[in-house]
């Protein structure tokens, strides 16, 4: 899962982006509020977090040109204005989330995780796929009840299937959310993933759908 991370303190940022790819997210940063704009309308992300009090143009103002441009990527508002009514203003403009600095990270990443699920239309931290059970709290795969160790992309890549489980997603899609703006992206190497993913599960729940792409099914 792919997140942007558009806010103006340069270390509080790079404390996020560490929880969260530790967390197996992938990660880009925006310092700018035109910056952060352009990304979120341009690039694929599952979810945004969003400061307010950002430089060139604020976060609300950010906010809104997304929702107005159609932009349906789920964000949460992550800012130092605590008052109910900047609460408001951030949830009424389009927000799906409100977190106010100081937080915990274990808690932001809890939320981060849920606003994917949402998303995807998944309400239980556990997606199965027949014999198959991913954890989105733990990260952790097993097989009939064995654990399965995937490295880093591989489950990525799961994950990604199986939040959208039922559905055919395409190899640029994929491409799109398993890898950050700067990574030299090639999306043949999907295929080399689905096969060692395969393989590592033992089980065949990842269908190749001829010229279309890949999906996970019970």
């Amino acid at each position: 899962m792919r997140i942007l991370i558009v806010d103006d303190q340069p270390v509080l940022t790079q404390q996020l982006k560490s929880a969260l790819e530790g967390a197996n997210f992938v990660v880009d940063t925006a310092a700018e509020g035109e910056d952060g704009h352009f990304l979120g309308e341009h690039e694929a992300y599952d979810t945004i977090i969003l400061d307010l009090g950002l430089p060139k143009m604020d976060g609300l103002t950010v906010l809104k040109k997304w929702r107005e441009a159609g932009v349906k990527t789920p964000v949460l508002v992550l800012t130092a204005r605590s008052s109910w009514s900047d609460k408001v203003e951030g949830l009424d403009s389009g927000a799906d989330d409100y977190m106010t600095k100081p937080f915990h990270k274990e808690e932001l990443i809890s939320r981060i995780r849920a606003l994917v699920r949402r998303s995807t239309g998944n309400t239980d931290p556990v997606i199965t796929c027949g014999p198959v059970r991913f954890d989105t709290r733990s990260q952790q795969v097993t097989v009939d009840g064995q654990d399965i160790h995937l490295t880093a992309q591989e489950l990525k890549l799961l994950s990604y299937l199986m939040h959208h489980k039922g559905k055919v997603i395409s190899r640029s899609e994929l491409t799109d959310h398993i890898y950050d703006q700067d990574f030299d992206r090639d999306s043949n190497t999907i295929e080399v993933f689905i096969t060692r993913v395969r393989k590592k599960l033992g089980v065949n729940i990842i269908k190749t759908i001829r010229r279309m792409g890949y999906s996970v099914a019970d």
